[in-house]
């Protein structure tokens, strides 16, 4: 059951003109009142023939007439409108039952609290088996306006009780991370103009599609105005980026003005603050030994650093930087996917949205790493090779679950069928993209004692899936796999080890699959001289040494006394 309340209106008769007539498409059948403020003597133009809608009207108004007549500012903003709606699903609903839902609502919402003989005037008006319409004038009978901060929330939470109570589809709790649902306005506008989305939902994927590309927010307008977005930057007296607004080209008012819609309506992330703070915040430090193993392509630099995400979201403020700068990851990936693999990539990216932001505070430096990757991938020139393509979306895809749990754990509900959305998508494309990996790596298979003794090998490093694996169709593949590794002088038993440590293997479908993109990926570079590497050690703790002796001789003379100096010469 879904309730919205609607903006604040002034019109009361012309609401009601709309809710007891035909609709727009002749949908109203029998418009009447189920419940309301007080049911005797309330007119009912939908039951009786002498009612009228302005005698409605006027009885709905009559607390708010009376307030303007005795202060200066008139009210005008008092119509509160809310339509309640069952799911398609649900069960059919007496006038009875909608009536008790009406006065829980209104009671939520603060219009009607309960126990109190002052409160706004409302009604509920049927004319459709599957919803109502709540219409409350706010202005009290002692005059005063109701208290509804936060109506949106309590109304929500009422709903939730109410599918309980009435045995009704039950949705999930919200959590005012939500981009806020388009308008009845806003769908026909679209329907109209031959639009695929309303303009907000648009405009929300084109910024989203915008961020890998910007390093700043003052880049990121530049980039969505070159994009041929309308742009509408606001600016203190020093220059200085305050605040910003979009445009859909050909949006406009009925003076044929540009309609702008600020960020942060049009979801809560892509304000400017939370966007500076995602794109500018610092940079941390490089190990030297992070610059010294850096991966030669982006794809791979993206798989290494998704490898880390589990290590992360021990902290919640870095694993929600790092479930945010995941969704980035995937918009980078989307673009440059080829073109078989890109719409579902596309619908992954989209679905995850929703996972990308939650009630946490992001700690967004510490999802530095996942942020440069998806800002290397879209301004590389390249494309993937079929299996860094393959082994990135198998990243993706555990990173993916990872976020899942992490969000289930938090009790994320929105969140997490976002994530588990999203791991539909991607998971059929990584299918996709593994096919030819799988068809290559089986037609060049080791012989039969090559694969024996590599089953062998995987009977000891991985005893509790080995049969698993070794019954799993892709096994050649993987064969094949383990001994292009060995060639390069890796030891397929540590490969295996060390693969399913990174991504545990009771929840894979297909474990020889998940292994061959891990394994193609750590095993793709030759592996280290261990003799030369030990012998370049020594050198080094051999010249350190020798540095350090020499110090030493030399910080002895400078400090012996002008005597002891003489003394030296002499001998």
């Amino acid at each position: 059951m879904i309730a919205p309340i609607k903006p604040a209106g002034s019109n009361t008769r012309g609401l009601l003109a709309y809710l007891y007539g035909p609709g727009r498409h002749d949908e109203h059948l029998d418009p009447h009142i189920v419940a309301g403020f007080a049911m005797l003597g309330m007119p009912d133009p939908g039951r009786d023939e002498d009612a009228t809608l302005t005698e409605l009207a006027r009885y709905l108004d009559a607390p708010v007439q009376l307030r303007n007549s005795e202060f200066g500012k008139k009210v005008t903003d008092h119509v509160w409108h809310c339509p309640v709606r069952a799911a398609p699903e649900d069960r059919y609903l007496s006038d009875a039952e909608w009536g008790e839902i009406a006065q829980r609502i209104v009671e939520a919402a603060g219009i009607a609290p309960a126990g109190d003989d002052l409160t706004c005037r409302w009604i509920a008006v049927r004319h459709a088996d599957d919803h109502i319409h709540i219409l409350a004038t706010t202005v009290r009978e002692d005059g005063r306006r109701p208290k509804l901060h936060d109506s949106g929330l309590r109304v929500g939470d009422a709903c939730r009780d109410i599918e309980k109570d009435y045995g009704l589809r039950q949705l999930k709790k919200g959590d005012r991370t939500g981009a806020r649902r388009p308008t009845q306005a806003e769908m026909h506008k679209a329907e109209r103009l031959g639009w695929d989305q309303p303009s907000r939902a648009w405009l929300q994927d084109r910024i989203r599609a915008a961020i890998p590309h910007a390093s700043s927010a003052e880049e990121l307008l530049a980039y969505l105005e070159a994009d041929g977005i309308e742009v509408k930057p606001r600016r203190g007296p020093s220059g200085d980026l305050l605040g910003y607004a979009v445009g859909r080209p050909g949006d406009l008012n009925e003076h044929g003005e540009q309609i702008f819609h600020s960020g942060g309506k049009i979801a809560p992330d892509l304000s400017l603050p939370k966007i500076k703070a995602r794109l500018e915040s610092s940079q941390p430090e490089e190990h030297p030994t992070a610059r010294r193993s850096r991966p030669t392509t982006p794809w791979h630099q993206a798989t290494d650093a998704l490898d880390t995400l589990h290590t992360g979201l021990a902290d919640d403020t870095h694993a929600q930087a790092q479930v945010a700068a995941l969704g980035e990851l995937l918009e980078a990936t989307a673009q440059k996917a080829p073109d078989n693999l890109r719409a579902e990539l596309q619908a992954a990216s989209k679905a995850f949205a929703r996972a990308q932001r939650s009630q946490i505070r992001a700690e967004d430096r510490a999802a530095h790493v996942l942020r440069s990757a998806a800002r290397d991938i879209v301004h590389t020139a390249t494309g993937p090779d079929g299996s860094a393509l393959a082994a990135l979306l198998a990243a993706l895809v555990w990173a993916t679950i990872v976020a899942a749990r992490w969000h289930e754990a938090k009790s994320h509900a929105h969140q997490a069928d976002a994530a588990r959305q999203t791991l539909h998508h991607l998971q059929t494309a990584a299918d996709h993209a593994l096919v030819p990996v799988l068809d290559g790596l089986a037609a060049r298979q080791p012989n039969d004692h090559a694969r024996r003794t590599l089953a062998h090998d995987v009977r000891a490093a991985v005893p509790e899936h080995a049969e698993r694996i070794l019954a799993d169709p892709a096994w050649p593949a993987l064969a094949t796999v383990l001994a292009d590794a060995e060639a390069r002088g890796h030891k397929p038993h540590l490969l295996l080890r060390e693969a399913t440590a990174q991504r545990e293997l009771t929840t894979a479908r297909q474990p020889a699959r998940v292994l061959i993109t891990r394994i193609q990926h750590t095993g793709r570079n030759p592996a280290p001289n261990r003799r030369a590497e030990a012998a370049r050690r020594r050198s080094t703790i051999v010249r350190s040494i020798g540095t350090a002796q020499n110090c030493g001789h030399q910080t002895a003379a400078a400090a012996s006394t002008p005597t002891e100096q003489q003394h030296r010469q002499r001998r």
